[in-house]
């Protein structure tokens, strides 16, 4: 296994990942100011979907098989000893945040196609920042691999 071609495949994994994660909560804000007009509610609808469908959990997907992948490698070649590091403890912290918020996004557009309320624009515009702060804690954490 070449640890370079999983980092690879990884990083563009959680590349397309985060683009749908950020971008969901955009569409859901069109959605929302759009909520009277059903033929632009009704693109919206179809775009949402294709997200999650074919960019977000694909990637998610991905993402997770070859980070697993990483870990699989890192362990082989290091022992277990950094399974308990702080920055490794942090990395998974910030993984299971994420796909958390992929859930909530993907439950959060059940609702929405069924014509529930899902919130304000207020609301969706400053969430929408939450996964790129998971994100940068999550990279800090694995660059400087502090309490190593």
């Amino acid at each position: 296994m070449n640890y370079d071609l999983f980092r690879a495949l990884h990083i563009l994994s959680v590349i397309a990942w985060m683009a749908g994660l950020l971008y969901l909560p955009r569409i859901f804000i069109y959605h929302i100011q759009n909520h009277d007009k059903v033929e632009v509610t009704s693109v919206f609808r179809v775009m949402e979907r294709k997200l999650i469908k074919l960019i977000m959990n694909p990637a998610m997907i991905a993402a997770w098989i070859f980070g697993c992948g990483l870990i699989y490698i890192d362990y082989k070649a290091r022992g277990a000893g950094f399974l308990t590091q702080t920055w490794f403890l942090t990395k998974i912290a910030g993984i299971i945040a994420i796909t958390g918020w992929h859930h909530y996004l993907t439950v959060t557009f059940k609702k929405l196609d069924r014509g529930d309320n899902i919130g304000t624009e207020k609301y969706w515009r400053i969430v929408n920042e939450v996964p790129f702060v998971i994100a940068i804690i999550m990279v800090l954490a694995v660059t400087l691999e502090f309490g190593a």
